[in-house]
């Protein structure tokens, strides 16, 4: 029952705001970085490693964090967090789906008095960056660690195929068999990121966060959809 819970949480029809972001697919097929399948391939294979090695410690710093009292160590998480976010579109977009996410999960789960974390960003003036109150709240609602992980690069994998379906670039069938496919990597890339620290996490695709600064500058599709 609690793993039939948290994947209608994680469903795309739950409205986080996660369809409105391409994190820089749209403006890489703009630009001519993305070509064919291939290059499709590669992109995607690089956006779950950044996920893995950036988003992956600070989803197990969180889980190690007292969700229900939180302190100095949550606020240097936080702290640590927001400042890796550099590139100011994918800086909004966290935030946004942090908002919604918190949101969500309070509605669903008041029991766990969720808004509580709402009041103590607020009082600390840090962001509610999606990637902290993603593991925090699942967290504080049962869930383990390696579940919220798996989940997570489903969410990531997902959203990128669903923006490449919604932009032409590749048909229904097609997409969701790349997506099948796609599920091979999640074991090795779960092992990588076992047990690193918040304080070693990386952003390892700088191609990728090149294209996620000029996204801004190009004419989307994807909103007007």
């Amino acid at each position: 029952m609690k793993f039939a819970r948290l994947l209608h949480l994680v469903d795309s029809a739950i409205p986080t705001g996660s369809f409105a972001y391409s994190y820089g697919l749209e403006s890489s097929i703009t630009f001519g970085l993305i070509r064919d399948q291939f290059a499709l391939r590669n992109h995607l294979y690089a956006f779950l490693q950044q996920a893995a090695s950036m988003d992956f410690p600070f989803i197990h710093a969180c889980f190690q964090s007292d969700a229900d009292a939180p302190g100095m160590a949550l606020e240097c998480i936080a702290g640590e967090y927001d400042a890796m976010m550099l590139v100011p579109a994918i800086h909004k977009a966290s935030i946004v789906q942090g908002k919604n996410w918190l949101n969500l999960l309070a509605s669903f789960y008041p029991e766990a008095g969720l808004g509580a974390l709402r009041e103590w960003f607020s009082a600390k003036g840090l962001p509610l960056h999606f990637v902290l109150v993603y593991a925090l709240c699942l967290k504080r609602v049962g869930f383990t660690l390696e579940d919220a992980q798996t989940m997570y690069l489903h969410m990531a994998l997902r959203d990128q195929v669903s923006a490449a379906i919604r932009l032409g670039f590749l048909g229904p069938m097609q997409g969701h068999k790349l997506q099948h496919d796609f599920y091979t990597v999640f074991e090795e890339l779960l092992t990588q990121a076992q047990g690193v620290p918040y304080t070693q996490a990386c952003r390892s695709a700088f191609l990728l966060d090149t294209t996620q600064v000029f996204h801004e500058d190009i004419y989307s599709k994807l909103f007007q959809n």
